[in-house]
């Protein structure tokens, strides 16, 4: 509607003007190229996504399914399109190939100690404030906001 809208215009004006050149005579064809170039682009990282991802996908790789399921693969059977995944020790399941949605990327323990720790439960009175004036010298910066931001917290509940 909006072309023919356009289309109507430019006529009106090119016949008025003695057919003069049109911007819209250009910049239609242009976005309309530019449109299709970016679908086939998008369509093409999609394929080469899958393509990735299925050659990780090997016995011993564990795996999501589409429907949140975790389990590693045990056998792969590309002719039936099949794939066998342990559940837990001893659960096995058969799924369909294209139900596996991605490989499970297992993250290093060294990550873990990089979080701050929370305040021991025992350095917390029965009230919410801190036991004696001591425990609270040994906080790190960050356990000394965390344990301010549960009081605050506590304050404004009640």
């Amino acid at each position: 509607m909006f072309a023919n809208v356009v289309a109507s215009t430019a006529a009106e004006t090119g016949n008025a003007a003695g057919g003069g050149f049109d911007i819209f005579n250009l910049i239609l064809p242009l976005a309309l190229a530019f449109l299709i170039f970016s679908m086939f682009r998008r369509q093409r990282k999609a394929k080469q996504q899958v393509t990735e991802m299925r050659s990780q996908m090997e016995p011993g790789a564990e795996v999501m399914t589409q429907f949140g399921l975790f389990g590693t693969i045990v056998s792969i059977d590309q002719e039936n399109n099949k794939a066998v995944i342990e559940l837990s020790p001893g659960n096995t399941a058969t799924v369909h190939t294209q139900a596996l949605s991605k490989v499970v990327k297992q993250e290093p323990a060294g990550d873990l100690d990089d979080e701050p720790s929370v305040a021991a439960p025992d350095t917390i009175s029965t009230t919410g404030t801190a036991g004696a004036a001591g425990s609270t010298a040994a906080e790190t910066p960050e356990e000394t906001v965390a344990r301010l931001n549960r009081e605050n917290n506590r304050n404004n509940d009640n």
